[in-house]
């Protein structure tokens, strides 16, 4: 099974980092947040891993390489003007092959074990899905019976957490350009083809400077 770091976001709420940083590489604990995943994807026996990237990311491809110090093969999704996160995928789809593929989002920190999703899927998708955030408490998705859908209005709510595993049909019928990949889950789900699982452990959207100070912070305390 192939792996993908989503890391094309240009951060635009975490400048001055990132005005000629790329988000990925923002560090914590001295640490790009982009190696954080490249490491436990690495730990959870993934051998080939694709990141797409946009703004500076000959940075990214500079840092990592090709992968060989994590005992890796990564190979490279260009994009030069950011395509959202459904058509950044489609792009990358030649490096990625025909089975299930794991897709993480590059901003997020967590202690996700990804050897978990190392196992056969016949679904459209399978999400990963937290509780409701401080900034986030409308939450996504419901999830029942193992199946994920939308969640209406009163319905008890959880958070996609930015990890998946996604099957290349998801993508049938799409044309190259910018698009999201929400209306494709929500139209898999509406012939319940897509499942869940609820995590509980760390996890922390790094979209502002306050949460990758709470990552700063969680890394600390383990020292």
């Amino acid at each position: 099974m192939k792996a993908m770091i989503l890391a094309a976001g240009k951060g635009e709420r975490l400048r001055p980092l990132t005005l000629h940083t790329p988000k990925p590489l923002v560090r914590a604990a001295g640490v790009p947040l982009i190696e954080y995943h490249v490491r436990a994807l690495a730990r959870a026996g993934f051998t080939e891993l694709v990141v797409n990237h946009a703004w500076l990311g000959q940075q990214i491809e500079d840092y990592l390489g090709d992968g060989e110090r994590y005992d890796m093969r990564i190979r490279y999704s260009a994009e030069g003007e950011p395509l959202e996160t459904g058509g950044g995928i489609f792009k990358a789809l030649p490096l990625l092959g025909d089975e299930p593929f794991v897709v993480v989002n590059g901003d997020i920190f967590t202690d996700f074990d990804f050897s978990t999703l190392r196992r056969p899927f016949s679904e459209t998708a399978h999400l990963v899905l937290v509780d409701n955030p401080v900034h986030h408490p409308a939450g996504d998705f419901r999830l029942a019976e193992g199946l994920v859908a939308d969640a209406g209005a009163g319905d008890a709510s959880l958070t996609y957490s930015g990890i998946a595993v996604l099957s290349p049909a998801l993508f049938a019928g799409c044309l190259p350009g910018a698009f999201k990949l929400a209306p494709l889950l929500r139209e898999a789900m509406t012939c319940q083809h897509v499942t869940g699982e609820l995590f509980t452990g760390r996890w922390v959207d790094v979209g502002t400077h306050e949460r990758l100070a709470e990552v700063e912070s969680l890394l600390q305390g383990e020292r």
